[in-house]
């Protein structure tokens, strides 16, 4: 699973644009069909007590909380779009470039209809549709909680994110591998033995 490729910046930025557009696309879409099927405040039921459709306008967070500060959750949005790009594209691993552009994708979604639908300084309200029964939610929250679990297994199977995080990890396999270094070591010493045999023998 440690697919790491520190050298291949080319194709950190293509796994970051291919993922984003596809995942900015389902998000867009699915919100503009709401819009139009929903927007006569009908609920449709998918999956009983489990899954419906009713279309809202939540000016807050997750689970409408913030909704009296949406400028600043439109802030912090903006502040942390920026940061997943960063990480997306400096990383060695693909892996966590796949994962940093899931959670930009549904970060930046939500961002986009705060600023498209604002009234004021980035107060706009975020298109929901998918109604849980115990929250409303979007495409874009179901890309943050994705990105979430691939983060969460990233960090717990190790895979490396940075340069030193590989150096470290080379370092430790050779800490708890004595041999393998001892045969490195020898390996090493085998031509500075032979030439000193040799040395030997000549006189």
């Amino acid at each position: 699973m440690k697919n790491v490729s520190p050298k291949r910046p080319r194709t950190r930025v293509a796994v970051f644009v291919i993922v984003a557009v596809v995942a900015l696309l389902l998000d867009r879409l699915t919100k503009l069909w709401a819009q139009a099927a929903l927007g006569d405040g009908k609920t449709v039921i998918v999956i009983p007590r489990f899954l419906g459709l009713t279309l809202i306008h939540n000016p807050g967070a997750s689970l409408g909380m913030g909704s009296s500060v949406t400028w600043l959750i439109s802030c912090l949005a903006l502040v942390a779009c920026v940061a997943l790009v960063y990480l997306a594209l400096t990383t060695v691993s693909l892996w966590w470039t796949a994962a940093l552009t899931i959670a930009f994708a549904g970060a930046f979604g939500n961002l986009i209809d705060r600023v498209i639908f604002a009234h004021g300084f980035l107060n706009g309200k975020v298109v929901d549709f998918l109604n849980y029964g115990w929250s409303v939610g979007n495409v874009a929250d179901i890309e943050l909680g994705i990105a979430a679990v691939l983060i969460i297994i990233l960090l717990l199977v190790n895979v490396p994110f940075s340069a030193k995080d590989v150096k470290d990890g080379d370092d430790s396999g050779d800490a708890h591998n004595p041999n393998d270094s001892q045969e490195r070591k020898n390996i090493q010493e085998e031509p500075v033995k032979a030439v000193e045999d040799r040395g030997a023998d000549g006189r």
